[in-house]
């Protein structure tokens, strides 16, 4: 099992609420006190993983460089679903479906913050592709901050396949394009969704654009032709959210 480590209060906080048994090794500041650090430390206690008191420089080679509040920790890395789980997932829900569906999109820092942003609208999972995309790696994991644990990957090896049968089960399918004609905003989105993303750059393609039931582009007055996948995303899934809590 591969293993990444996270850091800052938060993210252990997360790991901690969600996935305590994959903590496997904890370091702390040994020259902080305060009681939030102390808190996790006495958490991270009863689980059996006594945290080593460290330098704050080795802390921050093991962050990156980043702000890690004064605690790392290492955790088993999630697993990647499959299409069986999805499936078994799809047929679970009592509630309309919201996935974010990425084609091919590979820079993992997009991934870890569509992760985060899809766990804070409540969607059910992302379902990328097997091949030419990212995974689940450390990087998304840090980017997550915690997502990574609470919201399903599906990774599938023929999204077309997939899209026909989300179809089959009555979630619609949108598919973001700048060329489309509507925007997000002109339409009803609060019914079941699996809102499609294309890679960096080309945008989806064709194969899966002919499996949308239909498209939508954001708005935008600037000079620049297009956002960041993973921004688009953000904007995409909380105007989803805004109109299913709209009442």
């Amino acid at each position: 099992m591969s293993s990444t480590q996270l850091f800052g209060i938060h993210a252990v906080q997360a790991a901690l609420d969600y996935s305590p048994q994959k903590i496997t090794r904890a370091w702390v500041d040994q020259q902080r006190q305060d009681a939030r650090l102390k808190q996790l430390v006495g958490d991270l206690s009863a689980l059996g993983i006594q945290p080593e008191k460290t330098e704050r420089k080795k802390l921050e080679r093991m962050a990156d460089g980043k702000n890690h509040q004064g605690i790392v920790v290492a955790v088993e890395l999630p697993a990647m679903r499959g299409e069986d789980q999805l499936k078994q997932a799809v047929a679970a829900l009592t509630e309309n479906a919201f996935y974010l569906v990425l084609d091919q999109v590979q820079d993992p820092h997009n991934l870890g913050a569509c992760l985060r942003t899809a766990d804070a609208v409540g969607a059910h999972g992302i379902i990328v592709t097997k091949d030419n995309a990212a995974g689940i790696t450390p990087t998304v994991c840090k980017v997550a901050s915690g997502a990574a644990e609470t919201v399903p990957v599906y990774q599938v090896t023929n999204l077309a396949r997939v899209l026909r049968w989300l179809k089959e089960q009555n979630i619609w399918i949108m598919g973001a394009a700048g060329e489309a004609e509507q925007t997000l905003y002109q339409m009803r989105l609060d019914m079941p969704l699996a809102m499609v993303m294309g890679a960096e750059g080309c945008g989806m393609r064709h194969l899966t654009r002919q499996h949308c039931d239909f498209l939508v582009k954001i708005p935008m007055v600037g000079q620049v032709e297009s956002l960041n996948v993973s921004v688009a995303a953000g904007v995409m899934m909380y105007e989803v959210f805004r109109q299913k809590h709209a009442g």
